[in-house]
Parts: structure tokens; sequence; C-alpha cells
């Protein structure tokens, strides 16, 4: 049986044929759909095999986005990933929608009080006791966070957007090899393992870790410089992290941390700020540095009597990517730091888990 051709022989008129085909449509969202849609396939695309412990904060994705051009792309990557991921807990369909980041005035960082501040911190620290974690047992840190999603959109290159305030808990054993985290509506529900294979160190460290460091600090920060050799935007800001993020979800013995709040007074460009406010809202004063390649200032927060740390804040002190200056970027404040008997578990609850 020969089949009889249903159109002629010839080239086809494609002008033709888009003029008889209806115009293709034009995708919008809404600014607030679109960051809803980008953060849940930002989260979709992240590798699901083990991975070392996470940080006190995700790894900073700064994106400039241009929102009617992949707003089409995000919504088919939307359906596709809740179609392919229909089968069990998808922990990103409950992420929150970021919001819009606090700008708050800039105040002028100074080093005259600098010396004398260092020291009021490192004796409060010092004198506090502090609670040494055995075998078994783990290290607790609550806190109340927000950290950046989205630096700007094309349609407003003068906003930040950062996670709502939400509470992270985290557990780890004495060791580093075992923990727990409980972000709601940034992890699976009821929390994700974070234990840990990596070796530790300055970068990943654990309470047995931190046992070792030297409490001299000149020689604890030759050896902070040491080992980040190359990492960061400069080798001052990187060693101002690294020591902050031994700040909040860690315990350290209490020469160590009088000695690394001693340590880092000794960082070029390191500031007081008088008035500064955690997450949880908490008046404090700071101690800062600057990330002159960023334009952001990263402060840590402590109470302006007791000198206890109370959490920490990244702001943006000069123009950069169309941010502007006093938009608050990071902000976290740790509401409580114990030891407990087991994974899961809260303070002053005896045999009960989260």
């Amino acid at each position: 049986m020969i089949r009889k051709k249903s159109r002629p022989e010839g080239p086809l008129d494609y002008a033709e044929l888009a003029r008889l085909l209806p115009a293709p449509g034009d995708p919008h969202l809404s600014l607030d759909r679109h960051l809803l849609l980008e953060e849940h396939l930002m989260n979709e695309i992240q590798p699901t095999a083990a991975v070392p412990a996470p940080s006190r904060r995700p790894a900073r994705r700064v994106l400039v986005i241009g929102v009617p051009a992949i707003a089409a792309t995000l919504a088919g990557a939307f359906a596709f990933t809740a179609l392919t991921n229909s089968g069990g807990g998808d922990p990103a369909s409950a992420t929150p929608p970021p919001v819009a980041a606090p700008v708050v005035r800039v105040e002028p960082g100074s080093t005259a009080q600098l010396a004398s501040t260092v020291q009021r911190i490192a004796a409060a620290a010092s004198a506090r006791t502090t609670p040494e974690p055995g075998p078994g047992q783990y290290v607790y840190v609550k806190s109340e966070v927000s950290y950046l999603t989205v630096s700007h959109t094309d349609t407003d290159d003068s906003k930040a957007w950062v996670q709502p305030l939400h509470i992270r808990e985290v557990w780890k054993s004495p060791d580093g090899r075992h923990g727990w985290l409980d972000e709601p509506g940034y992890q699976a529900k009821g929390g994700t393992t974070i234990d840990s294979a990596v070796e530790n160190s300055l970068t990943a460290p654990s309470y047995d870790y931190l046992k070792t460091l030297p409490t001299d600090p000149d020689a604890l920060l030759q050896k902070i410089y040491k080992e980040t050799r190359g990492q960061g935007n400069s080798p001052d800001q990187q060693a101002f992290s690294t020591v902050g993020d031994l700040l909040d979800e860690q315990l350290a013995p209490a020469k160590l941390n009088a000695a690394l709040y001693r340590a880092a007074g000794r960082i070029p460009g390191v500031v007081v700020v008088e008035h500064a406010k955690d997450a949880a809202g908490r008046e404090g004063i700071a101690l800062a540095h600057v990330d002159q390649k960023t334009g952001e200032r990263t402060e840590w927060i402590f109470d302006p009597e007791t000198y206890a740390y109370l959490g920490s804040r990244a702001v943006q002190v000069e123009q950069a990517d169309g941010v502007e200056p006093g938009t608050v970027t990071e902000s976290t404040a740790v509401l409580e730091r114990a030891v407990v008997e087991a994974q899961k578990q809260r303070p002053g609850a005896e045999g009960g888990r989260a």
C-alpha cells in the first residue's frame, strides 16, 4: 500500500506556519514566586551523597538574577523536580520564601578602645566555667539565624534577600564524628545527620581538636594564618572568619576562648563597633573586620556588661554589586549552649529527645 502524501512537495512556508500557530505565551512570575522557585531549585541540585558536617552558615550564594529571562526555566525545573521527588520527604517544599534584608545605620568602627575591649572580653571568657563533654555526650547549640539568599535582582538592584529568622539546632560529639542538625524549613523534616569522617582542623573543628590548640595568642594566631593560607579574600579576613566560625556552633575550653579573642585583637583591621544587635535583637558591643574585596563587615557581638558572646552580624558598609551600605546580609544569635547526654536531646529534658 502506498500512502498518499498529505502535503505538496516543496519547501515549508515557515512564515505561513508561524501565522497560523498561536503566539507563544509570555511567562511571568512575581518576584516573590520567582525567589521561592529559585531557592527550591538550588536546594534540589545539592548533592545527596555524604558530605562533611556543615559549618555554622550555608555557603554564601550571591546571585544576580534576570527574572523575566529565566522565569520559565525555573518553573519548568520546579515542575520536573516535583515530579521526580514525589516519592518522599522533600525538605525544600516547605522552605520559607526569602525576605528583604534589613537595613541599618552604618556605625563607624574605631581602634581607640580596641585593646581594653579585647582585654575585658578575654578576661570574662577566661573566668567563665564551661562544661566539658565526655564520651557519648554531645555539644548542643541552639541559635536564631538568617543568611543571605540572593544579592539582588535586575528589577531592584538595591535590595538583598535573606532567609527569614529561624531556629537552628546542632548536636556534635566531642570527636566530631557524629552529629545532628535540625533547621526546620531548610533541612529534612526532623533534621539530618551531620556525621563526618573529615579530619579535624581549624575549618572542621571538634571539641577534642580545640583542646589541642595553643592558648598563647601569638602562637594561636600564627597557626591560624599558616593553616588558612590561600583561603578567603585576604589572609587577615580569613583569619578573622576562622576565629568567628569557632564561636557560634562549638564549645571551647575557657582558656582557648580567651586566647581566640586576644588573637583576633591582633589581626590588622579589627575595630570596635560600639552598638550592634544580634539576630534576637539584643544590644551589644562588637569586634569587627571589613572584607576589603566585598565591602562587608563581619561583627561579633558581646553583652556590654558581662562581655559574653551573643552572636554575629554581617553588614554591607561599602556599595558593592548594587547592595546599599547598611544592608544586613547575615545575622545570628546563640540562644543556648550546653552538654547533653544524647544526640537530639535538649537541655533540661532528661532522657527526652528532640
